[in-house]
């Protein structure tokens, strides 16, 4: 997709990841450095599960995360995420209390869309107003279960981004195009061994040095998207 023309308004999307979640961060890095002013003027920021810590971070001015140290808590049990040792949602909710400002649900209100499970019915709701900080952190059920890569079906402009390979604007591209792309929960990604692999970092974190690359990864991904949409 192209994404030309001054005057035009953009969403951005991140979609679920898990420990992928750093090449997202990448992302945002490289749109500070490189194109600050599409980032501050984002009319929306969409998140679903890991993802929607991204796009807090980005509604509410801070992108300073502490993956690395959650990666490494997890890596202790045998069984990753999986082990009862291991609450993933309590890490989660320590790093948004720690970065997240007092006023962070006023900024994020009407700006911020996290995708949700409603528990009722399991269902994928968009929740964009929030009365409270603690009310802006609490979750239904991780949304990345039934929307991957949230976005509404009324925006013209949404810059995606995700960290598996798809047909999608900001993503890995190192899988020949000869792979066809599987739509799941809303979200899009190409069958191939690169990103099986990259489901497996997502669930259970590689070594600090892979990811490292995967920001970097993340960083260069985007420099490139900026370069192509001029």
């Amino acid at each position: 997709r192209k994404h030309k023309g001054s005057s035009t308004r953009f969403s951005l999307s991140f979609s679920g990841s898990g420990f992928l979640a750093l090449y997202q961060v990448g992302v945002v890095q490289s749109l500070l450095e490189l194109a600050p002013k599409l980032l501050k003027s984002a009319c929306k920021v969409y998140g679903s599960s890991a993802g929607s810590i991204i796009a807090a971070a980005v509604v509410c001015d801070d992108i300073k995360e502490s993956f690395f140290a959650m990666a490494k808590e997890v890596r202790k049990t045998v069984l990753g995420p999986l082990s009862p040792k291991c609450s993933l949602l309590a890490n989660i909710k320590s790093i948004l209390q720690r970065t997240l400002p007092e006023d962070s649900y006023q900024l994020a209100s009407g700006r911020l869309h996290i995708s949700l499970t409603r528990v009722v019915d399991g269902q994928n709701v968009i929740a964009s107003e929030f009365s409270s900080k603690e009310e802006l952190i609490q979750r239904y059920v991780d949304g990345g279960f039934t929307g991957l890569q949230p976005v509404s079906s009324l925006e013209e402009a949404v810059i995606t981004v995700s960290p598996f390979t798809g047909e999608l604007d900001i993503c890995p591209r190192d899988c020949p195009a000869i792979f066809f792309c599987y739509q799941i929960f809303n979200g899009s990604i190409q069958i191939s061994i690169e990103n099986l692999c990259r489901i497996s970092y997502a669930l259970f974190p590689p070594s600090a040095m892979v990811l490292n690359d995967i920001l970097s990864q993340g960083y260069q991904d985007t420099a490139l998207f900026l370069y192509r949409n001029s």
